[in-house]
């Protein structure tokens, strides 16, 4: 996650200036969540196969990005601009995410079967989002700790705000609703090559090279097994895709072992320390970091909070 500090040349700082806020808060569920990169890797290729089941965003992201000759890059760029919305201070969030409307701004098209696009339409900016929070919370709560339900629709809540500065005028607030919306896109679902072809990417070892190819054969299944059913039929992805016994128990002694290793120069630890708290901050129990927000004068998290 050290990689995660610069975006179209601008240079992120977690750390910097003192006390700026970010727009959620260090008790929130998605400081919790963001901080695994197993979750973050699960959840972000869970993401993206949902998002590519409709074949106005396949499109646009194929054809209007450099997925095809840097997927990894593309895919680490996007990675950014969801950290800084949950780290970062609130005017470098700002400034990337304007950064990336602006370049939305200029994405539009016709499918393949000819019918129009555009990346800021209302009803695809609000699907890409749904995944992105859907991908991340189920990957977490499959494959390093359970999530109560309480903390759940309390996740679901957060991402709103943030969501709403991408111009995205409906965010879910429960999994049903989430449910809810992939049944209304449904009849759009297909299979493409482009997904098989994407998953060979994530299998290939390109995102992490030092990592043993087993484990990313196995991040590829786990996003698999996090699609609903409906998604996973409509894509066709057989029984190859299916999670083994091996790839539950790899992932989740990795997941493990990423949530008790702090990065301290990591954004979810830099901004701790930007905040008054101890680089662990997000690594101590509950318990103690309850102690250590109250020592540090900071208020709870407001999981409904207007982003002015």
């Amino acid at each position: 996650m050290t990689e995660m500090t610069s975006y179209l040349g601008w240079t992120l700082d977690y750390a910097n200036p003192p006390g700026a806020p970010a727009f959620l808060g260090p008790d929130s569920v998605h400081w919790r969540i963001y901080k695994n990169p197993i979750a973050l890797a699960v959840g972000g290729v869970a993401a993206v196969l949902l998002e590519f089941a409709d074949a106005r965003i396949r499109s646009g992201v194929w054809d209007h990005s450099t997925y095809k000759v840097d997927p990894i890059g593309r895919s680490k760029r996007t990675g950014v601009a969801a950290m800084v919305g949950v780290y970062g201070p609130q005017a470098a969030a700002r400034r990337v995410i304007q950064g990336v409307t602006n370049m939305h701004a200029r994405v539009n098209g016709e499918t393949p079967k000819g019918e129009a696009y555009k990346a800021l339409d209302p009803e695809l900016l609000d699907w890409v989002s749904a995944t992105a929070a859907y991908g991340f919370l189920n990957a977490y709560d499959r494959f390093v700790a359970k999530v109560s339900e309480a903390d759940q629709a309390r996740f679901w809540r957060e991402g709103a705000p943030v969501a709403k500065l991408y111009g995205v005028q409906h965010s879910p607030t429960s999994n049903a609703d989430f449910m809810a919306m992939m049944d209304k896109l449904a009849p759009r679902f297909e299979p493409h090559p482009i997904v098989g072809e994407f998953l060979g990417i994530i299998q290939s070892g390109q995102a992490a090279p030092g990592a043993p190819k087993a484990l990313h054969r196995a991040l590829a299944r786990a996003s698999v097994s996090l699609l609903p059913p409906l998604v996973r039929d409509r894509l066709q992805l057989g029984r190859e895709y299916d999670l083994t016994l091996f790839d539950k128990l790899a992932l989740r002694a990795a997941g493990a072992v990423a949530e008790r290793t702090p990065d301290l120069n990591s954004p979810p630890c830099q901004a701790s320390v930007r905040l008054g708290l101890p680089a662990t901050f997000l690594y101590q129990s509950r318990a103690t970091q309850a102690r250590m927000l109250a020592k540090a004068g900071l208020p709870k998290a407001d999981a409904e909070m207007a982003v002015a």
